[in-house]
């Protein structure tokens, strides 16, 4: 017995520092361009119906009481509704959606990434984190496949990492995709469409600079969202960064930004979005 627990030592040794190299959120991976999907068809006026998800979420997200956020209305989700966004996704899976324009394509893969992790939060609720979902060793769900598109299975990272960010190369997709947790950029009440694409980026863009998860100044320190270390590839250099919130920012907090020359820390609340009253 007493060798048996000596040789286990190496494995159980190996574990211990594998998880104290983890990093406490969400380790980022990197765009990784998947040529299946960099096609459309630009001559296409097909649009996706989004109607049943976008009623869903103009019934169950609701600004919280500091009227600073949207929040997701979770444990008020009826089985009728449950069945529609159920009836949603199967929509979205018998899709190609290489079939349509990018506009068109852009606002299906978003719509899609954040209406399976609304499911999968409804399938596991109540939950505290969506890090609390998936294999113990898997830090959350974001690997596992969750959907069928075109006979390919596919994970929430490759939706975001595999097709959203190495196709449209685009900055603002970070401000699309939601997480299910306060410091993500808020699930809007509102679906993407092709047509609506660009106000939304926008808008989200300027929501979240103008939100203290998305960045805020406490005397000498800049506390940044986690979001730009993460996918600092994205956002370029520091100076850079500066430059894309200074854009979206309120004009007194942007003013404040450029002018800042203190230290820098990242955060991110990866509790849930649920309302809360």
């Amino acid at each position: 017995m007493r060798k048996q627990i000596l040789n286990s030592r190496p494995i159980f040794l190996s574990l211990f520092l594998y998880l104290a190299l983890v990093p406490a959120g969400k380790a980022a991976p990197s765009a990784e361009y998947w040529p299946l999907w960099d096609k459309s068809d630009e001559r296409s006026t097909q649009v996706i119906d989004h109607q049943l998800w976008d009623d869903f979420l103009k019934t169950y997200i609701q600004e919280d009481m500091t009227g600073t956020m949207y929040r997701v209305k979770y444990k008020e989700v009826t089985s009728k509704d449950k069945q529609a966004l159920k009836s949603y996704l199967s929509q979205m899976q018998s899709l190609d959606p290489r079939a349509y324009s990018k506009d068109e394509q852009f606002a299906y893969w978003v719509n899609l990434y954040n209406a399976l992790t609304v499911r999968l939060i409804l399938d596991n609720y109540p939950v505290k984190s969506i890090r609390k979902i998936g294999s113990w060793l898997g830090f959350g769900p974001w690997d596992n496949d969750i959907a069928e598109v075109a006979g390919q299975e596919l994970t929430l990272n490759d939706i975001e990492h595999r097709i959203l960010r190495p196709i449209w190369k685009d900055a603002r997709i970070h401000y699309a995709v939601n997480c299910a947790s306060v410091g993500c950029p808020d699930l809007f009440p509102q679906a993407w469409t092709g047509e609506n694409k660009e106000q939304m980026l926008e808008q989200a863009a300027r929501r979240y600079a103008r939100q203290s998860k998305g960045f805020e100044i406490r005397g000498e320190v800049l506390f940044l969202s986690s979001i730009y270390d993460w996918y600092n590839s994205d956002f370029g250099s520091m100076q850079q960064l500066k430059e894309h919130l200074t854009k979206y920012a309120p004009a007194a907090k942007a003013s404040e930004l450029r002018d800042f020359k203190g230290t820098v820390e990242h955060r991110y609340d990866w509790n849930l979005n649920r309302f809360i009253k």
